[in-house]
């Protein structure tokens, strides 16, 4: 499988503006300095890594439950991705996945050992696997 997305920049880094699209149409945005930095109605790279990895983590979790047999109800995941000024730059420094689980019949360690094994086997995980990435997990 190959996926495909496309951005264009205009214009200077903070003066100017960016439009960003997914091949299927699915998300089509404006992107700026200001959505980045300092926060706004445009999205942003880093949340739409954010956004890649909650859903490939839930997937990744969903699977892993059920192959074993414990079929979930629902696994909600977010993302936070943290960006922040380091030397030489802006570099995302860490992941904090917190994920809820409702799944009929299982307790709380096994669920909490199959969300570890989904944060190593998530392919987007791997994808970061250089960024520290932490999980809190709880059933619902």
């Amino acid at each position: 499988m190959i996926r495909h997305a496309e951005a264009e920049w205009k214009g200077s880094l903070k003066e100017g503006s960016g439009q960003v699209k997914t091949e299927t149409g699915a998300l089509s945005s404006a992107y700026s300095f200001r959505s980045r930095f300092e926060g706004g109605g445009e999205t942003n790279p880093e949340e739409l890594i954010a956004a890649a990895h909650a859903a490939c983590f839930s997937m990744a979790l969903s699977a892993a439950l059920s192959a074993a047999g414990h079929v979930p109800t629902s696994v909600r995941t977010t993302a936070a991705v943290h960006l922040d000024k380091v030397e030489g730059g802006f570099a995302i420094t860490k992941i904090e996945i917190d994920t809820t689980g409702n799944v009929p019949g299982l307790d709380a360690a096994t669920f909490e050992k199959f969300a570890g094994e989904a944060k190593k086997g998530c392919p987007v995980s791997k994808a970061l696997a250089a960024t520290e990435i932490h999980l809190n997990a709880k059933l619902a």
